[in-house]
């Protein structure tokens, strides 16, 4: 006993150590960088933190209820759980600076820091008066469940403790109400990835419980890029390998299910909208599959459904009878094939009259075709005659239609009597009616006929101007040695091509006009565009080439390229091959946290004039113009510096491309040349992204 007791001395002058340890962490805040050493202690903060709250509690039962041995127990007890304490809160303020933030570790921190200096307070005044000593503990025990609940929160989540007892409302629906973000997005992203990337607990600097977080991506680059699997940050972690420490969730964590994996993969793919709504997919998609499975449809229907007898009987190659959603009695039928089409097939239709809500009959030949059998589809919503040569007397039946809302008949010459019928469908909501053939008096005086009626004329194309197609051009990226042709061509031979080998937009006047036989003899960028008269300019087409007439001898970095991004290393850049416009080919160099830094060695009696550097370019992969380069040569007596100008930043996100940055040396003698290529720093204002740190992605260095 005396041997422990001589090392409670020791134990309290630790307190003021770990309070002002505690204190000098909390305030050095974000400026802090901590070594991996300290980052394994700040780790060890989930395991710690149940020893300091079990002592201290105890310790609080104790003074309430003990005296004489008792309390000085009590007093030995919250000595030891304050020390505990102490480690815990340092512990956890090195864990907060990897990756955590927000109001809730905010809560958290200050809670844990005054449990701390209310356990060294009461110990040290623990023989004052009762009053004081049961005020104070209470205190300490509200401190320490409040530390509690807020850590809780970061790693589990808001409101863990009380969410089984609390009431869940299902949100139900509506298919035309559906987004498809909102409803079938973000329910995966709750459920599988918020947990690990929200305020108070953001990891990888990516916070997915806003929608400003997502656009601002994360440390790596951008959440997702639109129609690009390749390129998203989401679909490359999800579908690496389980056991690979980036696969995300982890591993020790819930997975996606298939449909969940599928579901983000179509997003993507389909332009990674945050707004569109589920009823602007097309019915084929996959993606309006999954949220028919999913949502209500706010219409619903009384009759019973057909037989699946009869349903099997009328689907054949030429005519497809469906649900419109699947588990409803609602049918839409659809015929295709228009040599096959028998019009007495239309008879057969009578068995489902009364289910069928859609009819496509685009395209099949109903001139002279007795429409009468629609006068049993009580129950149509939506007919589309579109291209079938129909006439307008056949359309008498169509007012005995109440339910049709929608009707499709562009491209029939309907004839005088067309007006007439149509008007009578004063239920109709939308007509679609392009090249009708009625002049506009007729149009005038069916919009009167039908005032509640959307109707679609579509246009007559008079004055109009259509855009060419970008032109060909015949060569890929390339490296070449000493020169190389230029193909360009255009689908449309009356075309004039013009094209710029200097950096800037062809126009229909002042670029030079293609014509073959023209030969590149130094690295630039390729800019076509087409044009002819009575058409607008078509967009650029653009290639890069590149010329490399000089190899250096060797090629050494100064410093390593992020792990993933470090192809071949410093070979990479005089191998003499052409990265592809993806920056996860493997052929890329990619430096972010520090500059590209390379030292390049000449043959004895090289003496280029132009150094080349050839980069991607990718705004939405965080991958920009660099900020600046610096060159220098190699005398013999010392470095000079060559003066270089800065590039310009983009304006605005662009597609994934080549870019080249071109330096004239000077002409004089060196052996080895030095280049620093620094990545922007912080991204611009207008970039989703703003204020992170880009990247430089460079594949070869040249020299002519």
């Amino acid at each position: 006993m005396p041997k422990i007791l001589r090392i409670i001395p020791l134990l309290e002058n630790l307190l003021f150590f770990w309070l002002g340890l505690a204190l000098v962490l909390s305030l050095a805040g974000e400026r802090l960088e901590i070594p991996p050493v300290l980052q394994v202690m700040g780790r060890t903060h989930p395991l710690l933190l149940h020893f300091p709250i079990v002592l201290l509690l105890i310790a609080v039962g104790l003074f309430w209820v003990a005296e004489g041995k008792l309390k000085t127990a009590a007093g030995q007890l919250l000595l030891a759980g304050a020390n505990l304490t102490g480690v815990t809160v340092v512990a956890g303020l090195l864990l907060a600076a990897e990756e955590y933030g927000g109001e809730a570790l905010v809560w958290h921190q200050w809670l844990g820091l005054i449990s701390l200096g209310l356990s060294i307070l009461i110990y040290f005044y623990r023989n004052e008066s009762a009053r004081f000593l049961k005020l104070s503990t209470l205190t300490l025990a509200v401190a320490i469940t409040l530390t509690g609940h807020f850590g809780a929160n970061l790693t589990h989540g808001e409101d863990f403790l009380l969410a089984p007892i609390q009431s869940k409302e299902t949100e139900f629906v509506a298919m035309e109400d559906a987004e498809v973000f909102r409803h079938l997005v973000q329910p995966i992203l709750e459920a599988k990835c918020i947990a690990c990337h929200k305020e108070g607990k953001i990891k990888g600097e990516l916070r997915m419980d806003e929608i400003a977080g997502l656009q601002k991506g994360g440390k790596t680059g951008p959440f997702v890029v639109p129609g690009d699997l390749n390129e998203s940050l989401l679909i490359q972690r999800i579908n690496l390998p389980k056991d690979n420490e980036e696969h995300m969730p982890p591993k020790n964590k819930a997975q996606l299910t298939e449909q969940e994996l599928e579901i983000l993969q179509l997003w993507v793919a389909s332009g990674a909208s945050l707004e569109q709504k589920v009823t602007e997919l097309k019915q084929e998609e996959p993606l309006f599959r999954f949220a028919s499975e999913k949502f209500t449809v706010e219409k619903t229907y009384t009759f019973k459904s057909a037989s699946e007898s009869d349903i099997k009987s009328l689907n054949n190659f030429f005519r497809k009878v469906s649900p419109v959603y699947p588990g409803f009695p609602a049918l839409e039928v659809s015929y295709f094939g228009t040599s096959a089409f028998d019009p007495s097939s239309l008879r057969d239709l009578k068995k489902i009259s009364g289910q069928t809500v859609k009819l496509n009959l685009n395209r099949m030949p109903l001139g002279g075709v007795d429409m009468g059998f629609l006068k049993d589809f009580e129950n149509l919503e939506e007919l589309q005659l579109n291209f079938t040569g129909i006439r307008g007397g056949q359309l008498t039946v169509l007012s005995r239609l109440e339910n049709l809302k929608n009707l499709a008949i562009s491209g029939n010459e309907l004839g005088d009597g067309a007006v007439t019928e149509l008007g009578k469908l004063k239920n109709l909501k939308r007509l679609f009616f392009w090249q009708s053939g009625l002049d506009d008096n007729q149009q005038e005086e069916l919009k009167k006929a039908l005032p509640q009626t959307i109707i679609d004329f579509g246009f007559s194309g008079k004055g109009l101007l259509y855009e060419l197609n970008a032109p060909k051009i015949g060569i890929e990226a390339a490296i070449f040695k000493d020169s190389i042709e230029l193909k360009l061509s255009h689908p449309i031979r009356s075309t004039d091509i013009r094209y710029t080998l200097d950096g800037t937009v062809p126009d229909s006047s002042a670029s030079p006009k293609y014509s073959p036989g023209i030969w590149i003899k130094t690295s630039t960028e390729i800019r076509a565009r087409a044009f002819a008269q009575d058409w607008i300019g078509s967009d650029e087409a653009t290639v890069s080439v590149f010329k490399s007439g000089i190899k250096a001898k060797e090629v050494s970095l100064r410093k390593d390229p992020i792990p993933r991004y470090k192809a071949n290393g410093s070979i990479t850049l005089i191998d003499g091959i052409k990265g592809k416009a993806n920056h996860t080919s493997g052929e890329w160099l990619g430096y972010q946290l520090t500059p590209l830094e390379a030292e390049i060695d000449l043959d004895t009696g090289q003496r280029p004039i132009e150094l080349t550097l050839s980069l991607l370019y990718h705004e939405s992969a965080h991958i920009f113009t660099p900020e600046k380069v610096n060159i220098w040569l190699y005398t013999g007596t010392g470095w000079d510096k060559v003066p270089t100008e800065i590039p310009s930043q983009p304006t605005k996100i662009r597609e994934t491309r080549f870019g080249l940055l071109k330096y004239p040396l000077p002409e004089k003698e060196f052996s080895r040349i030095k280049i620093e290529v620094i990545p922007v720093s912080k991204l611009p204002a207008w970039h989703p992204g703003a204020g992170s740190k880009g990247w430089v992605f460079m594949d070869e260095i040249l020299l002519n």
